[in-house]
This record gives C-alpha cells, structure tokens and sequence, in this order.
C-alpha cells in the first residue's frame, strides 16, 4: 500500500461523503486505502458511510475523543508507506495524490509535505504554510504588523505572507487538513499529541518533525479546496476554549524552557485577554 488516506468525520457527513467522492475520482497510479474515524455523530454519519462506502474502514467512536486521537486510531493500524491526514471539509482534486506522492518519492529528505489549500473562495488558506508560532511572530501577528507590512520578513514570521505563495519551499509547519507524512518520520518521533484535542496538534508534530531533522515541505503545484470550520461554524464555548487552549498547550510544550518568566507571562495573559474577546465577540453575534 502506498498511502493510507485518514479522514476523521464529526457531524460533517456530506461533506465527508464529497471529500471521500473526490479521492475516488484522484487520477493516480499509487495504491491507497481509506480509513475514516467517526467521533460519535449525531447527523446519521455512520449509517451514511456504510451503505455509500462499504470498502472503507471505519471505526465508529461512541464518544468525541478530538482530532488528534481518532487519527491516531487509524494510523496504528494504517499499511501505507505514507499517512495523508486529510479534512472532512476537502476536495482533493483529480492530479493531488500523484502530484504530492511523486514529490514524496523524489525527496526522501522530506518527512511532511503540504500543496495549495485554497478556500471556496478562491483565496489562499494561510495556515497551509506557516511558521512556528513564537511569542515574537505571534506579537506580530495578533498587532496585525503583517498586514501592515505584507513585504516585511520580519513581520510576517508567521503566516509567511512575504513568500510567493505559488511557489515551493522549506517551511516551519503545514495545516492538517493536509498533510502527507512519510511513514519513517512518524516512527522517529510518534503520534499526534492527543493532548491536543482538534487545534495545534499539525503545528506540534511539524515542529516535532523537523526537530529530528526530517524536512517540512510546501508544494503548491497542485492543491485542495478546504470548506474551512465546518464541523465549528457555530463556535460553542468548547471550540474557543480549544483553540486557545493549544496555544498554551504549545508554548509550555516547546517555547516556555526558552523563555524567562516575564515574557511567559506575557504570553499567557495575551492568550487569556484573546480568549475572553474571542468569547465576546461570539457571544455578541450569538445575538443577532
């Protein structure tokens, strides 16, 4: 087996059955297999996936564990020679798999590799390549520096916004709705974090990943449509505590020991003050 396709699906079922659709329609000579993690839906999904796609493996959760550990389900019992870790809310389109498989072939060096995430819109998903979010690059990222200067390298550590986005190069860190890894480069450093429920657990095994020397990877010559947060479009408080929740999660976990105190503190009051914006925010369009 080439690659293992891994899809985790949480009350997203068209969409999920759509993304399953465009990988059976892929242009390909690579073999590969699909496994897709259920987290406990409520909207029929499992029903749905079993009669439309009987040659699939599924494994039905009887409660949400998060991202990381339902992918986790699968890739331990996953046979490719790759993991692709692909979103319920994509399209890959017919020329992805061959495209970033032969890339993968051709540079061993490689351990994670990411295309073109494109919004239905037509715009650029930022996250499909990144930097790693320090407490210098997320400052200027959250004063909004990088809009502000979209030429300054120095301004734009983040999002990268400086860089042609039409063109390939090394980066710090991809998105998982996304990514294909290289079987020996999870070996060498192991699973997703399940510490990390459904945010920062791509940016936490990328920085894992090239710690350990493999090469991290964006390859635009071909690309997905991401249908970005559709299993979150509501934005219940446990979304929001999530997604702030890894930013914390992550800092301890790579940046804290590299840091003093002060600026620790800083980076925690700035997490908490965007978390309760955030809140307010949402709970101000909750109302209209």
């Amino acid at each position: 087996m080439d690659v293992s396709i891994v899809i985790v699906n949480y009350n997203t079922k068209q969409l999920t059955m759509d993304a399953i659709h465009s990988v059976f329609q892929s242009k390909t000579k690579y073999s590969y297999e699909i496994l897709l993690v259920d987290n406990n839906s409520s909207d029929g999904s499992v029903l749905a996936f079993q009669q439309e796609f009987p040659e699939i493996i599924l494994i039905a959760n009887d409660e949400n564990v998060g991202f990381s550990r339902a992918n986790n389900q699968v890739i331990k019992i996953a046979k490719g020679r790759y993991i692709l870790l692909l979103n319920s809310d994509t399209i890959v389109h017919e020329e992805t798999l061959q495209v970033m498989l032969d890339f993968m072939e051709a540079h061993p060096q490689v351990g994670v590799s990411g295309c073109k995430v494109v919004l239905p819109d037509g715009l650029l998903d930022k996250a499909c390549r990144r930097g790693f979010p320090t407490p210098q690059a997320s400052l200027y990222h959250f004063l909004g520096l990088a809009k502000l200067f979209p030429d300054n390298p120095c301004f734009n550590q983040y999002q990268l916004g400086h860089l042609d986005p039409d063109k390939d190069y090394p980066v710090d860190c991809l998105v998982g709705a996304f990514m294909l890894l290289r079987r020996e480069a999870i070996e060498q450093v192991g699973l997703l974090d399940e510490e990390f429920f459904m945010y920062g657990e791509d940016i936490d095994w990328c920085y894992r990943i090239k710690e350990s020397g493999w090469g991290v990877h964006y390859y635009p010559y071909t690309s997905i449509t991401h249908y970005k947060g559709a299993s979150s479009r509501r934005k219940p408080f446990k979304i929001i505590y999530e997604f702030h929740r890894a930013m914390i999660l992550f800092h301890r976990k790579h940046f804290a020991k590299k840091y003093s105190f002060i600026v620790n503190g800083l980076v925690y009051i700035g997490v908490s003050l965007k978390f309760l914006s955030s809140l307010i925010i949402n709970g101000l369009k909750a109302k209209k």
